[in-house]
C-alpha cells in the first residue's frame, strides 16, 4: 500500500524517533508498504517519520546510483545506531521526499559503521562508504529529528524560508501522495 509522505513542517519530522519493539504488530507489512511508497515516490531512502510514524526504522535502495559506486544496496535498518563516522567531509547535492523540489549541498563524513537489525530482526554491524554511507546518514538523520535543511548554512535556510513555508502549506507540485501540516 502506498502511504502519503509527510511534508516539511510536520512535527513528527523534528522528533527523535522511538525504538521499534521486537513484537511490533505488522512490521513486515509496514516495511513492504514503505518500499512500495519509496519506489512510487522515486526515492532512494525512506524513514518511518516520513510516513508519520515516530519509529527508528528506515529503508534504502541505491539502485538509481548503480552507475556510480553503489551496487546491490537495498537494505532495511531497524533500531540502527551509527557507531562511527570517519573520513574527510565531502559535499553532495541532497534532496528529500518530505522537502520536494529543493536540493542543497550537504557535507558529510565519507565512511560509517552502523549496527542495526535487518528485516528478519537479525543484528548486523556493517561498514559503508561513499554514496551508500551518505544515503544511510540522510535517513538516519530522519530518525534523529534532523532534516538536510538543518545541515546547511543559516543564510541558505533563510533564502529557502518561503519555499519551505509553501511546502508546509501544500503549495508544491509533486507526483506522489503527500500529507501537509498546514492543510
Amino acid at each position: 500500500m502506498i502511504l502519503p509522505i509527510v511534508a516539511y513542517g510536520d512535527p513528527v519530522l523534528k522528533k527523535k524517533a522511538g525504538e521499534v519493539d521486537r513484537n511490533y504488530s505488522g512490521l513486515s507489512d509496514l516495511i513492504g508498504n514503505m518500499y512500495e511508497t519509496m519506489y512510487n515516490s522515486h526515492g532512494v531512502g525512506l524513514a518511518a517519520p516520513q510516513i508519520g510514524l515516530s519509529l527508528r526504522l528506515f529503508i534504502v535502495d541505491g539502485t538509481p546510483f548503480e552507475d556510480d559506486e553503489v551496487t546491490d544496496f537495498k537494505q532495511t535498518f531497524i533500531n540502527p545506531v551509527i557507531r562511527n563516522e570517519d573520513g574527510d567531509l565531502w559535499k553532495f547535492n541532497e534532496g528529500c521526499l518530505s522537502i520536494p523540489n529543493i536540493r542543497e549541498d550537504v557535507s558529510r563524513k565519507k565512511m560509517l559503521t552502523i549496527e542495526y537489525y535487518d528485516e528478519n530482526l537479525n543484528i548486523q554491524k556493517m561498514n559503508f562508504d561513499g554514496l551508500s554511507a551518505r544515503i544511510i546518514q540522510h535517513e538516519y538523520d530522519h530518525i534523529e529529528g534532523i532534516l538536510f535543511t538543518d545541515r546547511i548554512s543559516p543564510l541558505r535556510r533563510r533564502l529557502l524560508k518561503n519555499k519551505l513555508l509553501d511546502i508546509s502549506k501544500g503549495n508544491v507540485d509533486v507526483d506522489y501522495a503527500m500529507r501537509f501540516p498546514s492543510r
